[in-house]
């Protein structure tokens, strides 16, 4: 007597099928009923936890009949396509100028001159003055730290000659010496400004920015007496900005230099690039305690998007990050899953009035798609859907 081998299938129906021993089990339509529940599980949970590849099911490459089995074709089918998937999360977010950055006096005096909010001060310029002289507006990455003076060597000491080369100053090579001529550099622009011509800067003398900056607020008056310390003012850069604020747990979302949208209140997209990602506590409100946030500052892309952005400043919008893009990959509709009885994912294969379980691995998961691979599965395959 000829015998075969069982194939996976059989040894393994998916949940709700017969038992091994062949005791008596449910109806087949009761059969179908609880597979078709158990899929809208699995689709629930994939849907919530963003999915996994599925491992090896232990299904054979194509599958063994199942419709024919059951004396039934599940109730609606979908196609296989081919799409490029791409998975996006929005986030509130604040039109402006980006995070304001605070202005410190360094040294003591009366404070005799203060800008107004909104002011805009650029390289060269008194940002405010104390005891009647100028803090002066210098562009950098490195902040004023320690008094620089002939011998002095250093970054900070390029930074202050790229400044003075660039105010109209000369006869000194830009380099990271600070020599006589860099001196006698400072000693003119020192006479320039109305102050004492000492050939030295002291940190109290600059402000260092990234750029031109405009004065979001005043936090002292004029003719305060100022302490080392003391709050005067905050700034932002020029450009426009928007900033945004995520979950700690979605921080994988912003990576510098990632692309992005910004839908403006009139309901316009323009473009923007991640230009800065850092962590900060956002303050308790009311019965909500402290949290630890992820702050990002987005850049807008072109003068276009500026333009369009220039109405709204300090208005809310939204930006779209993209979590994940495939392209080109074969997707169904998130419901066409079925969570196997062996573990994993397959889908439900219909054709020539029968149809057999396929496992599948699956990918990217958006917009109520997912991307699939496994054996047979071509653009045009019918797979089999719920009600």
């Amino acid at each position: 007597m000829n015998s075969r081998a069982a194939t996976p299938d059989e040894t393994a129906p998916p949940a709700g099928g017969p038992p091994a021993d062949g005791a008596p089990g449910p109806s087949r339509r009761g059969r179908h009923r609880r597979r078709r529940r158990r899929i809208a599980a699995g689709a629930v949970f994939l849907a919530a936890t963003g999915g996994a590849a599925a491992a090896g099911l232990g299904l054979g490459g194509s599958g063994e009949p199942a419709g024919a089995a059951d004396g039934e074709l599940p109730p609606a089918t979908a196609e296989v396509t081919r799409d490029t998937l791409v998975d996006t999360r929005s986030a509130d977010a604040e039109l402006g100028r980006g995070p304001a950055t605070g202005a410190a006096a360094r040294t003591g005096g009366t404070l005799t001159e203060l800008p107004r909010s909104g002011a805009r001060v650029a390289r060269g310029e008194a940002l405010y003055e104390v005891d009647d002289e100028p803090v002066t507006l210098l562009y950098g990455d490195l902040p004023a730290y320690r008094a620089l003076a002939p011998g002095a060597q250093g970054t900070d000491v390029a930074q202050l000659e790229r400044n003075l080369s660039a105010l109209g100053l000369s006869g000194f090579t830009a380099d990271d010496e600070y020599s006589n001529a860099t001196a006698a550099a400072v000693r003119d622009w020192q006479h320039d400004l109305g102050v004492e011509a000492t050939g030295r800067v002291e940190p109290g003398q600059v402000v260092v920015a990234p750029g031109a900056v405009v004065v979001e607020s005043v936090q002292a008056e004029h003719g305060d007496l100022l302490a080392p310390g003391a709050d005067v003012l905050t700034y932002t850069g020029t450009a426009m900005a928007v900033t945004a604020e995520l979950d700690v747990e979605d921080r994988r979302l912003a990576r510098r230099g990632a692309k992005v949208g910004v839908e403006l209140p009139d309901g316009r997209t323009v473009r923007g690039t991640v230009a800065e990602v850092s962590v900060a506590m956002r303050p308790a409100e009311g019965e909500e305690e402290a949290q630890t946030v992820v702050e990002v500052v987005v850049r807008l892309t072109g003068a276009e998007a500026r333009k369009a952005a220039s109405a709204y400043d300090e208005a809310g919008v939204h930006v779209d990050f993209t979590a994940g893009r495939r392209e080109n990959v074969l997707t169904v509709p998130v419901a066409a899953l079925l969570a196997l009885a062996e573990g994993g994912f397959g889908v439900e294969v219909v054709g020539g009035g029968t149809t057999r379980y396929v496992p599948v691995e699956t990918g990217l998961f958006a917009n109520g798609r997912v991307e699939i691979s496994g054996s047979g599965i071509t653009a045009g395959t019918k797979v089999g859907m719920p009600r």
